[in-house]
C-alpha cells in the first residue's frame, strides 16, 4: 500500500510532525506511526479527514491503493473464505442427515459425532472470522465501497455487522438448533412409519 508513504510526505510538506497530525486527526502519535510505517490502515471516516486536513481528493489520497485493495479483496484468502464456507455447510448437512439415523442406530451416543461436528462447524467459523481480521477485509470493503460512489450509511451499516463478532457464534447455535430439530422430527416420522 501507498496511503503510508503518501500521508508521511504530505505531513511533512505542510511541516506537521507526527504529533500535531495526531492532534488535529484526534488520534495518538502512535496511530499515525502505525499508518506511515503500514503496520496499520486508516478507517474511511480518517480518510475523509486527512483528505481535507491535506486538502487533496480522496482519489490523489489513495491513488494506487484502490486496486490494491480489490486485489485483495478478489484475490487475497478468498480461496480459503470459500473453502471455510462450504465446509461450514458440509458438517450442518451431515449433521442434518446424519443426526436420525445414529439416534436410532445408537440412542444418546449419537450426540458425540453431532457435537464433534459441531465444534468442527465452529472452527470453521471462526477460521472464517480470523482471516476476515487479519486481512482487514471490512476496512478495505469499505473504502472500496466509498470510492464506487456509495454513501457513508451504508459502510458504517457494513462496519457494524463486521464487528459484531456474536453473531458468529448465534448462526451456530441457530444452525444447530435447526438441524436438532429437523433431526428429531425425522427420527419422530421415520417411527411412525416403521412402527417402531
Amino acid at each position: 500500500m501507498e496511503l503510508g508513504k503518501r500521508i508521511k510526505d504530505l505531513r511533512s510538506a505542510h511541516n506537521w510532525n507526527q504529533d500535531e497530525l495526531a492532534e488535529k486527526m484526534f488520534v495518538s502519535r502512535q496511530t499515525i506511526s502505525n499508518w506511515e510505517n503500514e503496520k496499520s490502515y486508516p478507517d474511511i471516516q480518517s480518510i475523509l479527514l486527512l483528505s481535507n486536513l491535506f486538502e487533496i481528493s480522496l482519489d490523489q489520497l489513495v491513488k494506487g491503493d484502490v486496486e490494491q485493495m480489490q486485489e485483495i479483496i478478489n484475490d487475497q484468502d478468498v480461496k480459503q473464505m470459500k473453502f471455510y464456507g462450504k465446509m461450514m455447510l458440509a458438517c450442518l448437512a451431515i449433521m442434518i442427515v446424519t443426526f436420525g439415523p445414529l439416534y436410532l442406530v445408537t440412542g444418546l451416543w449419537g450426540l458425540i459425532p453431532e457435537g464433534i461436528l459441531a465444534i468442527a462447524m465452529f472452527y470453521f467459523a471462526t477460521k472464517l472470522n480470523g482471516i476476515q481480521k487479519e486481512n482487514d477485509l471490512i476496512t478495505y470493503k469499505e473504502i472500496v465501497t466509498f470510492m464506487n460512489g456509495k454513501n457513508l450509511d451504508e459502510i458504517s451499516k457494513q462496519r457494524e455487522i463486521g464487528k459484531r463478532n456474536y453473531q458468529v457464534v448465534a448462526v451456530m447455535i441457530l444452525a444447530g438448533l435447526i438441524s436438532g430439530v429437523l433431526s428429531f422430527t425425522v427420527v419422530f416420522i421415520f417411527k411412525r412409519v416403521i412402527g417402531l
